[in-house]
């Protein structure tokens, strides 16, 4: 039996430990120690990674009552230096316990239970059972970091087995055995199995970004700690960026872009009148035909090109088809006709255009990779 180091002491990092087993597995090596400070995965937090000596820690889980480290080399029985990545334990530690304040602050206020918790690379996703508004959510978030500002002592105790029936804690699951009891006095009394930090002021800031409704209930994603000042340091960054861009100040960011889209929206509205006008003339100066019309273009929106096919097809007794430049060397096309039966020519004029694509009896739409060159010969020969 592995001794648990990570629960003697959470802040644990370095220490020594006996090489008890070593297994290949198709992933690398599995060892077990003697004793370890390497959490395995559970309770939401991932795995540790680390050391053993040279080798390198991948992973590690717990089964059949081992604790088994997936290294990447292999490792002879002997006394090793093992050595815990203790800056992504702590951030880790940092979002298991602040969302413990988040999760426990929430219950006790508006009595919603915590269903689901993962734990990301770059946040930490909660489901709650009760409809909560973002406001609420809010609320809960200023009350946590003042719980975060209080370093109110973080508890760990196993319980007995009388004590547990008559204690009140938070549990997502029925738990047999020795339950693991962490608690925050005040604040939230939850069994996990985690390593956590010893007193919320280590947590440091607790952020609320998203909150959405999810099955009857509210998921939200949470930051913590130093994940939560790198998640500030980004948007700061990308603030400072927009502001420049805008020659607006960060504070006036949001104004600012609403006047750039109303810009946008006014420039987009013109851009379709002229569209629709030039589309227009563009049908007006090509001759009617009993053949096919074939035309090529780089400007026209999609709306533009549309209204040029669907004049254009009044235009001739074959089809109507027009090609527009995509920007990688590829064409996608509009071809209509009021004569033709599109939808059952559309294999054989795919086939003459290396094309693909579908649609209506009166209009087809897709892309096509041969040249304008070969686009127009496949036309001017095209009798459907």
């Amino acid at each position: 039996m592995t001794e648990k180091l990570y629960y003697l002491d959470s802040h644990l990092f370095e220490f020594e430990a006996r090489v008890l087993a070593a297994r290949e597995e198709k992933r690398g090596w599995e060892i077990v120690l003697d004793r370890t400070a390497f959490f395995p995965e559970g309770g939401g937090q991932p795995a540790d990674t680390g050391t053993i000596g040279r080798a390198r820690v991948l992973d590690v889980h717990e089964r059949e009552g081992e604790i088994r480290h997936l290294c990447d080399r292999e490792l002879a029985s002997g006394t090793y230096a093992c050595a815990v990545d203790a800056e992504k334990r702590l951030r880790r530690m940092q979002n298991h316990s602040g969302e413990h304040v988040f999760s426990g602050l929430t219950h006790r206020k508006f009595g919603a239970e915590n269903v689901g918790f993962h734990m990301a690379a770059d946040c930490m996703t909660i489901d709650f059972d009760k409809e909560l508004s973002f406001e609420q959510l809010s609320e809960i978030e200023y009350e946590a970091n003042l719980a975060v500002r209080a370093n109110i002592p973080v508890r760990t105790f196993y319980p007995s087995p009388e004590e547990l029936k008559v204690l009140e804690y938070r549990s997502k699951k029925e738990l047999a055995g020795a339950v693991r009891i962490v608690e925050i006095a005040g604040i939230d009394r939850c069994a996990c199995c985690a390593p956590h930090v010893r007193a919320t002021g280590e947590i440091g800031a607790i952020k609320l970004l998203t909150a959405e409704r999810h099955r009857g209930g509210v998921r939200l994603s949470l930051i913590c700690g130093m994940d939560a000042l790198d998640d500030y340091r980004r948007k700061q960054d990308s603030a400072a960026a927009i502001s420049a861009l805008l020659s607006a100040k960060r504070d006036e960011i949001a104004p600012a872009v609403e006047r750039l889209l109303e810009s946008e929206a006014k420039l987009k509205e013109r851009a379709s009148i002229l569209g629709m006008r030039c589309a227009a003339m563009r049908a007006e100066a090509i001759a009617p035909t009993e053949g096919n019309i074939c035309i090529f273009d780089e400007g026209l929106s999609e709306a533009a090109a549309r209204e040029l096919v669907n004049r254009l097809t009044e235009k001739t007794g074959g089809v109507a088809a027009l090609f527009l430049a995509d920007g990688a060397g590829a064409w996608r096309y509009i071809i209509g006709s009021r004569r033709v039966d599109l939808r059952s020519a559309a294999k054989a004029i795919n086939a003459g255009i290396s094309g693909r694509g579908g649609g209506r009896p009166e209009m087809i739409q897709g892309s096509a990779a041969a040249s304008e060159q070969e686009i127009a010969s496949f036309f001017e020969r095209l009798s459907v």
